[in-house]
């Protein structure tokens, strides 16, 4: 019974939207869930996207923009194919609409693990933004985060430049895995440093950036400062 009304009340908060409707920006979260993010650390990012969202500075930059609404979806990846849409659009205009969607962030559970295919999360995210459309007036964005470097699908900067013809901005948060082990460090901890490689290799188009968070425990911050640049760039 607890289930059902919990389900009812974010329901009745994030009701069904009409893809396409008037919003500020329309929003992909697209979040590496791959062997390299032990449990640990994936509770922590889905504890850091409850914390952004729920966050008064989040809700003021939502409400403060020309139209008052956002339209935001999350996905995760990991390894080619294993790619899932988590939580599907929702339009958020106050802190009720955004703290239903950040409970129904945090409720989902992990949909995979593997390899790391940032090309097939930016497919996804870009098929996303595709099924919302929304006219040339809105500004679309995926924002990626993951601790590691492409190693599966096909060349992260093929999808990247794919994305960037269409429109789209890339933003990165470049997670720094503060706990490396032998087999992957050379995938965490890239020549260059993974923030230099998600700037040549990841991110791109008007007004892209990178964030870096040099420990899990920072995620939390990190996302929320890296969302009020996002719905705040206008």
């Amino acid at each position: 019974m607890r289930w059902f009304l919990a389900l009812w009340l974010v329901l009745s908060v994030c009701p069904p939207v009409q893809a396409g409707e008037p919003v500020d920006v329309a929003l992909v979260l697209v979040s590496d869930v791959s062997r390299s993010i032990d449990p640990s650390e994936y509770d922590l990012q889905k504890q850091g996207y409850f914390a952004a969202f729920t966050d008064k500075r989040v809700v003021a930059a939502i409400r403060g923009g020309a139209i008052g609404a956002i339209a935001v979806s999350y996905v995760e990846f990991a390894g080619e194919g294993d790619v899932a849409t988590m939580v599907t659009w929702t339009v958020l205009r106050d802190a009720a609409t955004a703290a239903a969607f950040a409970q129904r962030v945090r409720a989902a559970g992990r949909s995979s693990s593997g390899r790391t295919s940032i090309s097939s999360g930016l497919r996804q995210g870009m098929a996303e933004l595709a099924g919302w459309g929304g006219g040339e007036g809105v500004r679309r964005v995926i924002d990626i985060c993951g601790d590691g470097t492409n190693n599966s699908g096909e060349e992260v900067s093929a999808a990247r430049d794919a994305a960037v013809a269409a429109g789209i901005t890339i933003n990165g948060l470049a997670i720094i895995n503060d706990r490396p082990v032998s087999w992957n460090f050379a995938h965490v901890q890239p020549p260059g440093g993974l923030d230099n490689y998600y700037r040549a290799e990841v991110t791109g188009g008007p007004g892209s950036f990178v964030l870096v968070v040099h420990d899990f425990a920072s995620f939390s911050e990190a996302i929320t400062r890296k969302l009020l640049q996002e719905i705040a760039s206008r």
